[in-house]
């Protein structure tokens, strides 16, 4: 059987194909999942770690339930999903003698959402994990080195965009436009679904283990591609801490778990009515506080903070990459919105500033991800590429800095066909050996950094026209390509090197020294690029 695992920064959800019914449905872990008539089963993507030597942990639901969720306990984890594969400004927990990274916590997690699953009980032969649309390859090798301790017999991994259009089924439309909206992140994808197999394919997919179809099918696979991407670090708890200071400014009140959970209700009241009311009791100070809000406060909030701006940014960026492939906006058949902060009035209402509300889709925010993962199971076959850039590392001299010069570029099919040559010489003279740094170009609009404020893990946008980077193999032992016999000279090429990607997403160099006619790496994987 297989389950698929949409590990959100708020929340995770998980779905399996139900054979009686042969619809996909949502699984309810009992104590791990928050029991609500308005929404599915979801499972809160919080850890508190009881005892980090033995890896015994609290997740999910009963973190709350027992009282754990308390922001200055350093036990306590949420929106953890943000810190992995990043390079974390500020601190982490020493915990029962050990440092705990974000990369153990989300461990952990998965692992007792795993446990979870198989004592409802339902096997776990297959699993199918959604990705974000903008995580670089330390977060999805991650994953993939997580999978290995499941013990599982299949892992495969979606992007969380397209796994949406699967979700919602869309049988008639041919190009629709995902907007996936959650507590971490914003991520836009624009999707082509059909039955035709293009000469010049689109997009990409990441997938981990091999492809599988429905066997009893006879039916043509239903291709989806991904034909233009945007993403950014902005979601529902940026909202909720954006709430909070804004009553720690006017009524004086203190950031506490509870007012953050406070925050978090008065948005979801606003989501439904005009005006929201909570009531917080400080039973230190034996004080109360009334917190209101109308929803005409709570947008001008947002505006305060550039929300809208946001949004609208990452909304051209979309618009422009499509119009490059000769897409225009009339030609958008429907836009699906996913993700708990799409049910904010004030984002649907961004939404028809673009598009007709005819064409809008809302009414499978949670659980649309997660059910259109199992997709992959029912004779769905999704193309591979390759989402970001890489390229080397050289010195401007206009810049006197270092800059990336990129050698593959995203959207890139693999298994390359032909590779990508480079030919390097000696810069000083008897040089004994040629170093090259590899690295995962980004954004050219500028990275994203994360860092600690106080308590918060907080990601922010960081303006400017360099491109973020993700270096591959900068690191004792990793940078050094060729040793050079004899020392090389400047004047002459001195070594060729070959780079390509094989069908597992290998990034691979062959270098060959044009001095000795000798090969001195053969096929050597840098890093595996999924």
């Amino acid at each position: 059987m297989a389950i698929a695992i949409d590990f959100g920064t708020s929340n995770t959800v998980i779905s399996r194909w139900n054979q009686t019914t042969q619809q996909p449905e949502i699984v309810k872990l009992p104590g791990l999942s928050i029991i609500s008539g308005q929404n599915p089963p979801l499972i809160p993507s919080l850890v508190y770690v009881e005892n980090a030597a033995e890896k015994k942990v609290v997740i999910g639901q009963q973190v709350r339930d027992k009282g754990y969720d308390i922001n200055t306990d350093s036990r306590f984890f949420r929106n953890f999903k943000r810190g992995i594969g990043s390079d974390i400004k500020g601190f982490l927990p020493e915990l029962d003698g050990q440092i705990v990274s974000f990369e153990q916590v989300g461990e952990l997690f998965l692992q007792e959402v795993v446990a979870g699953i198989r004592k409802v009980p339902l096997p776990v032969e297959s699993l199918i994990f959604t990705v974000p649309v903008d995580s670089f390859e330390a977060y999805r090798n991650w994953l993939g080195e997580v999978c290995q301790s499941l013990q599982v017999d299949q892992v495969r991994m979606i992007d969380e965009p397209t796994a949406a259009a699967l979700g919602y089924a869309m049988k008639e439309a041919e190009i629709l436009l995902v907007v996936d909206f959650g507590g971490g992140t914003l991520d836009l994808s624009l999707v082509r679904l059909d039955n035709s197999i293009q000469k010049q394919p689109l997009g990409f997919i990441l997938k981990w283990g091999e492809k599988s179809f429905g066997k009893s099918s006879n039916q043509k696979p239903k291709i989806a591609r991904v034909l233009a991407k945007s993403g950014q670090n902005l979601g529902g708890s940026d909202i909720d801490n954006w709430l909070v200071d804004y009553f720690v400014k006017n009524q004086g009140i203190e950031k506490t778990p509870l007012t953050t959970r406070l925050a978090e209700k008065l948005k979801i009241q606003l989501s439904l009515q005009q005006q929201a009311t909570e009531v917080y009791f400080d039973d230190e100070n034996l004080e109360s506080y009334e917190l209101e809000l109308g929803r005409d406060g709570f947008e001008e909030i947002l505006k305060e903070k550039g929300f809208f701006v946001s949004l609208d940014n990452s909304m051209n960026q979309v618009l422009q990459q499509a119009k490059r492939q000769g897409i225009e906006l009339s030609e958008i058949d429907a836009v699906l919105l996913v993700g708990g902060t799409v049910q904010i009035p004030a984002v649907q209402r961004w939404v028809k500033e673009y598009f007709d509300a005819a064409k809008i889709r809302c009414e499978k925010p949670f659980e649309a991800i997660s059910q259109g993962a199992l997709q992959l199971t029912q004779g769905v076959e999704v193309k591979d590429f390759l989402y970001h850039s890489y390229g080397i590392r050289y010195w401007d001299r206009r810049k006197n800095a270092h800059s990336w010069h990129p050698l593959i570029k995203s959207g890139q099919p693999y298994p390359m066909s032909n590779p990508v040559e480079l030919v390097l010489g000696a810069s000083v003279n008897s040089q004994p050996s040629i170093e090259l740094i590899l690295g995962e170009l980004g954004a050219e609009s500028g990275g994203t950094e994360v860092y600690f404020d106080g308590d918060r893990l907080i990601t922010r946008k960081i303006s400017g026209e360099e491109t973020s980077v993700q270096p591959l193999n900068d690191k004792e032992g990793g940078r050094n390509i060729a040793q050079l016999i004899p020392p090389g000279n400047p004047g002459s090429d001195r070594i060729k090197v070959l780079f390509w990607v094989d069908e597992s997403r290998f990034l691979r160099i062959t270098v060959e020294d044009l001095l000795t006619n000798e090969i001195l790496l053969n096929e050597q994987a840098v890093v595996q690029l999924s």
